[in-house]
């Protein structure tokens, strides 16, 4: 039979585990709240880790606590921010009170904790308590709000690597089907002549701007409320305190930090996390379009574009023997557009903060966070297993370029619009390639016909002026 002890709070008494760290606010926040039954993302967890931590350092130059129990204090919250203390927060990822249940579950842990360190028994707040030690000068408002900033930066910078490692296997991959000339689509139909590099290169510079993107709005999130306490005046708060918590927290976590000029703003408006979600909606859009693209031309094998072969990575059917199916695109697809309904419910939430405070961070903090998480995973996956492993198949591309009409568009110049459409009707009513019908009419020689068609003539920027026989 387990074995509890006994606290108390505002509403009355309850059981704890005995050996549980956390106490009776966290017991009724799970009871209270079972809704996404997960509980709050690690990196705010580790990330309250480092406020509690930095606001615990202020308070004891500020002269709270003796040596030993401030020991304990700062080991406690070291242990936090990595990470050994994840499984003792419990409380749900939504939940109501605007974090609250959040920041009490990681002020009971730590009081509890620290007490372990001491010798102490659980529960023993008389000895240190969790609101008047762990959440001293301090309020959900700002240290919520803080932690999810801190803990966003650390994703970002999780993210940006990622994005660069796969811009950077695009990058490859343009190079080594630099050479590779294939017909370019407009609309789904046949277009112009470019290149499989060519094409590459394009994934590459849409994630560039990604990067960019992730690494300029960092600078969005440095900006902390933390030493407003309750509203952003700075209630119950030495001045002291206020000024030096946010470079404690500077020094802890190395991010460049910064307290916000006007706290009472910073507290109150949410619409930063609302700024940062559109830049990775708009990461995972590219993931989306570029996904899809990959799968289209990897479609068939024999029946679809099949221009490029993608890892094979497990059977694609329990009915249909021999079929490998584009799985990992598919996977970055899904995980793409949940972020794009993270953002949709960021933004709503943002917006109905009330007043001084929004009360809606928790699904702020979920959605932001999940959003860096799934991208991270997608892209590191989608480089990995699949952009990495892409196998060109010349002989397909050679067959389309020479089956199709739009190879046409690269004759133009030489041999004008008008020849050029009646040498598509013929190659469509005479079943024959262009290529056929052009030496066949003497309108170019082979050795003419291929260089027009070349991987330096289809990639080029434009022609020189005087190129050209028919030009206008």
């Amino acid at each position: 039979m387990t074995n509890f002890r006994r606290e108390k709070d505002l509403l009355g008494e309850r059981d704890v585990p005995a050996d549980a760290l956390w106490g009776i606010y966290t017991e009724r926040a799970i009871e209270n709240f079972p809704l996404a039954r997960r509980p709050v993302n690690p990196a705010l967890i580790h990330a309250f880790g480092a406020v509690k931590l930095a606001a615990s350092r202020t308070n004891h130059e500020l002269g709270r606590w003796d040596e030993p129990t401030f020991a304990a204090i700062e080991r406690a919250g070291t242990e936090m921010m990595a990470g050994s203390l994840d499984r003792h927060v419990v409380v749900d990822a939504l939940q109501g009170g605007a974090g609250t249940s959040t920041n009490m579950n990681v002020n009971e842990v730590l009081a509890n904790r620290a007490l372990q360190l001491l010798g102490r028994p659980l529960g023993d707040y008389a000895t240190l308590d969790p609101l008047d030690d762990l959440n001293l000068h301090q309020s959900t408002n700002d240290t919520y709000p803080t932690a999810l900033r801190v803990a966003a930066i650390g994703l970002l910078r999780g993210l940006e690597r990622e994005v660069v490692a796969l811009l950077e296997e695009f990058q490859r991959q343009e190079k080594s089907f630099a050479h590779v000339v294939k017909v370019g689509r407009t609309q789904m139909q046949d277009a112009v002549l470019t290149t499989l590099g060519r094409e590459m290169s394009a994934y590459a510079e849409a994630f560039a701007r990604d990067r960019w993107r992730i690494y300029k709005c960092e600078e969005r999130l440095r900006v902390v409320n933390l030493g407003g306490t309750a509203i952003g005046t700075g209630l119950g708060a030495p001045r002291q305190y206020i000024f030096r918590a946010v470079e404690q927290l500077r020094d802890i976590t190395g991010l460049g930090l910064a307290r916000a000029e006007n706290l009472v703003e910073a507290t109150q408006n949410a619409d930063v996390f609302v700024e940062v979600s559109g830049i990775l909606k708009a990461c995972a859009v590219n993931l989306i379009k570029i996904s899809g693209d990959l799968r289209l031309l990897s479609s068939g094998p024999e029946a679809g574009l099949g221009e490029i072969r993608l890892p094979p990575r497990q059977a694609g059917s329990s009915i249909m023997p021999g079929k490998v199916n584009p799985v990992i695109p598919e996977a970055a697809t899904q995980a793409a557009l949940v972020v794009c309904a993270n953002d949709q419910a960021i933004a709503q939430a943002c917006a109905m903060g009330s007043l001084e405070l929004n009360p809606f961070l928790p699904l702020v903090a979920d959605s932001l966070l999940d959003s860096l998480d799934l991208l991270t995973n997608a892209c590191s996956m989608l480089r990995r297993f699949c952009v990495a492993g892409i196998e060109a198949d010349e002989a397909r591309c050679r067959a389309h370029v020479e089956g199709t009409t739009a190879v046409l568009t690269a004759l133009v110049d030489e041999i004008g619009y008008a020849q050029a459409q009646e040498v598509a009707e013929a190659a469509t009513t005479r079943n024959q390639t262009v290529r056929q019908i052009v030496i066949e009419r003497r309108l170019m020689s082979a050795a003419e016909f291929d260089a027009l068609i070349s991987p330096e003539r289809v990639t080029r920027l434009g022609r020189p002026a005087d190129e050209g026989k028919h030009h206008k």
